[in-house]
């Protein structure tokens, strides 16, 4: 057994670009590890089942960095 290195990435709806080939006739293991993108930004939001369901009481700015709250 011997361990090799792929990259693969993924286009907007989850699927793999550029499939590589892989060698004939073998049982290929695979663990994906998600490389995190420092250009990729994640949108902060509610989950949609508790959307208008809590109210906001104190300082809020004080729960999370300011680079979050794009100020």
């Amino acid at each position: 057994m011997y361990a090799e290195r792929i990259i693969l990435e993924t286009d907007h709806t989850g699927k793999i670009v550029n499939t590589p080939t892989l060698p004939a006739n073998k049982q290929v293991e695979a663990i994906f590890l998600v490389l995190e993108d420092a250009k990729t930004k994640i949108k902060r939001e509610p989950h949609p089942d508790l959307v208008g369901k809590f109210k906001i009481v104190g300082d809020i700015f004080e729960s999370s960095p300011t680079s979050d709250w794009n100020l």
